[in-house]
């Protein structure tokens, strides 16, 4: 069975992202397995640590290795990504062994998925900015992306709800990314 790791950029539990990414497993069903990454023990990035690579890195870059696909649900922070998901995808880029820089790292040609939900541009600056830096460390970047304007019952009550043509975009994704893993 293939394999999707979900990567939610949102720290908080009830958060927006995290409850697209439930609403993105279900319509996956049964016909993938579906993870979440815990990364809240992941360092920042510091080249005075990086070898032995932290225990933290060391599982982050193994779940990475195991999935056929990562799935990025990402609010958008400042027209832009959150840090801490820059963090993440930092210690992917780096080389696995010192001075390596010739072995592709765990990130290199991984298929990723990118949605979010946010405000009114439906976080499409920080799936802009996402993109060029998945590019930029050799991930296979997937369209389509979803962005999700939120409903004001989100803002008023924490309560995401999709319409029918968020819906239908997001089932759009998940079949697209089923597709090609």
């Amino acid at each position: 069975m293939k394999k999707i790791l979900f990567i939610v950029g949102s720290l908080r539990e009830g958060s927006f992202n995290r409850q697209l990414a439930h609403e993105a497993e279900q319509m996956i069903g049964a016909r993938a397995e579906v993870t979440y990454l815990d990364y809240t023990d992941v360092p920042l990035i510091n080249q005075d640590i990086e070898f032995p690579e932290p225990e933290a890195v060391a599982r982050l870059r193994a779940a990475v290795k195991e999935a056929d696909a990562l799935w990025v649900f990402t609010p958008e922070y400042n027209f832009s990504y959150p840090g801490h998901v820059k963090n993440l995808f930092d210690w992917l880029s780096r080389p696995l062994v010192a001075g390596d820089y010739e072995t592709p790292t765990v990130i290199n040609g991984k298929k990723v998925a990118l949605s979010g939900a946010g405000g009114k541009m439906a976080t499409a600056k920080c799936r802009e900015k996402l993109t060029e830096l998945l590019s930029f460390i050799k991930a296979d970047v997937m369209e389509p992306q979803t962005g999700i304007v939120l409903n004001m019952e989100a803002w008023t009550e924490g309560r995401m709800i999709l319409s029918d043509e968020q819906r239908a975009a997001l089932k759009a994704q998940v079949e697209a990314l089923l597709k090609k893993v």
